[in-house]
């Protein structure tokens, strides 16, 4: 095999399988290591793929986003065991971030439990479903409503975060990466993620497994910005040292778990 067709497999490799380690591919197309992470560095130098500790993940350069809708179920079981994690940290009396995503919306259906917390959410479901709790002090963001996330945005949003300081914030993301950190399709999205990381106490990032070692369009934060990382257990062994390994604390929950 040539060495540029012997690229290109390795890219579609990549592509579809969305992440792949530098044993694996050397493996599947015949080839030393070496010659697999020569391969790696000159797809990523041409925009097809981006390295990753010990092998690379597939690369998303669009905006493209599913609506909330249709993100709402893929994964449930494991977002709901995430969100049952999350809600067990908060105490009465707290005040909370909630950011906008459907694992956090999932945990919003948990909060109405508790007797008396400060949530600040730019998430419409958050806000729809904790509308009637009148034991929780709810205060939205305000903004310009994204359509895709049902989050609210912008220069609106952001300052609104800013004014304040709470104990714990929950963040969601599109992707989770040893390198590129947290990241997401949208620019001004990731603007008030990060002003959210900035105003609390304690964060904590929730995700379901498959968002590990994929890297989207914008930056949020570095892994060293995060306290606390709760994933389901699809996540893999390697994947939480490595994320341990970074200082940051890993809560693995089990879908349907009682826990």
């Amino acid at each position: 095999m040539f060495e540029e067709e012997r690229k290109q497999k390795i890219a579609d490799y990549v592509q579809t399988h969305k992440r792949a380690s530098v044993q694996e591919l050397a493996q599947s197309f015949g080839v030393s290591e070496s010659t697999v992470r020569r391969d790696l560095k000159g797809l990523e130098d041409a925009g097809e793929l981006r390295r990753t500790h010990g092998g690379a993940v597939a690369f998303r350069d669009d905006n493209a986003e599913p609506p909330f809708s249709e993100k709402e179920d893929r994964y449930r079981a494991q977002k709901e065991a995430v969100a049952k994690a999350a809600v067990a940290t908060v105490r009465d009396g707290d005040s909370l971030l909630l950011d906008s995503g459907t694992t956090t919306f999932y945990v919003a259906k948990l909060l109405k439990g508790f007797s008396r917390l400060t949530v600040v959410t730019n998430s419409l479901m958050a806000a729809q479903e904790l509308s009637e709790r009148k034991e929780i002090e709810l205060i939205l963001t305000g903004g310009i409503l994204r359509q895709e996330t049902l989050a609210m945005v912008g220069p609106l949003a952001e300052k609104a975060v800013a004014a304040i300081r709470v104990n714990k914030a929950f963040i969601a993301t599109n992707g989770l990466d040893i390198n590129a950190g947290l990241t997401t399709p949208n620019l001004v999205e990731a603007a008030v993620k990060k002003q959210m990381i900035l105003s609390a106490a304690h964060v904590t990032l929730l995700a379901d497994h498959s968002k590990f070692g994929t890297v989207s369009f914008a930056k949020v934060a570095d892994l060293s910005d995060i306290d606390h990382v709760i994933v389901d257990d699809g996540l893999s062994s390697g994947a939480a040292r490595q994320l341990e390994e970074a200082g940051i604390d890993v809560t693995l929950t089990r879908a349907g778990s009682e826990e």
